[in-house]
């Protein structure tokens, strides 16, 4: 029986395929698969990769699920390679760009995205050490559609940038401003460079005054390990009225009054998840609180729940 070894010319070209059909093609892989093998083939499937429909969203969120995170991601090598991949994007998209999830970019490319990506909808830049106030200014003034926001562990974002983006953002229904846990750094020690873990933003009242001032049609907050204190929880429901999801978790300058009594008038809330975490009494000392009751009355002694 004779059998062919070498696949005929006419099976193995792929770069004869019609755009159309490499497009169609290139939707269906994951975004993963388009970067690493497809794209390198032949100029024929590089110029289809580039082409503006594949664009219209770039999410990296998948290639981060990780049980623990790598030192690598917080390299300026790595920042810079992330920063490639999302200039390269804005420039294929041509303003069909709608929906950003990364991590580890910085201002260099945000500042291409306000400039060239209008439309943006959902943008979503966690763990971005040196994503600052300037670029998030230039989204606030150019990204006027979004609606969903996430800057968790964007520590060099102030409130003043929230402030912006309420402001000139009338859609945003979503933040996400949650923080590393400040309580047990240890889950991040080795990993996050310390300078970076220490460096926690203390305004948890300012943030919150900007959130309640600029931001009414909040549906959904997240600001785990917020700093904030009950007047700046207070501040959140009386001017997000219409908040159906919060999240509080590990807020420890909280206590579960703080938090009822704040979240009575807010008439929509559908879910709201309260300070969880466990605090060995050795951390305190009793002269700290003067006796034992209102230590109890504060951290819910039987299994620390606020």
């Amino acid at each position: 029986m004779n059998v062919e070894t070498e696949p005929k010319e006419s099976e193995s070209d792929w770069g004869e395929l019609t755009r159309e059909l490499l497009i169609n093609i290139l939707s269906r892989l994951s975004v993963e698969d388009r970067w690493r093998g497809t794209m390198m083939v032949c100029k024929p499937w590089f110029s289809a990769f580039k082409d503006p429909s594949l664009h219209s969203v770039f999410d990296l969120d998948s290639q981060f699920d990780s049980p623990l995170e790598s030192t690598r991601w917080w390299t300026p090598q790595f920042e810079a390679m992330i920063d490639s991949m999302l200039q390269s994007v804005v420039k294929w998209a041509q303003s069909s760009l709608t929906q950003i999830r990364i991590r580890h970019c910085s201002d260099r490319s945000l500042a291409l995205v306000a400039q060239r990506c209008p439309n943006i909808e959902v943008l979503s830049i966690r763990s971005c050490p040196r994503v600052t106030d300037d670029s998030m200014s230039k989204i606030a003034l150019s990204c006027k559609k979004l609606r969903e926001l996430d800057i968790s562990y964007c520590y060099e974002i102030s409130h003043e940038s929230l402030v912006l983006i309420g402001r000139n953002c009338p859609n945003l229904k979503v933040l996400k401003r949650n923080f590393m846990n400040w309580l047990d750094p240890s889950q991040h020690q080795g990993i996050v460079p310390n300078e970076y873990l220490n460096a926690c933003p203390q305004d948890g009242d300012d943030e919150a005054v900007a959130i309640a001032n600029s931001m009414p049609d909040l549906k959904h907050l997240e600001i785990r390990f917020s700093k904030l204190s009950a007047k700046g929880l207070n501040s959140i429901s009386q001017g997000c009225p219409n908040l159906e999801f919060l999240d509080l978790s590990g807020c420890a300058n909280l206590t579960s009054r703080d938090i009822a009594n704040a979240s009575s008038s807010l008439v929509h809330l559908e879910v709201i998840k309260k300070p969880n975490f466990y605090i060995p009494r050795s951390v305190f000392h009793t002269e700290r609180y003067g006796h034992w009751s209102l230590y109890d009355e504060r951290f819910q002694t039987d299994i620390f729940r606020i």
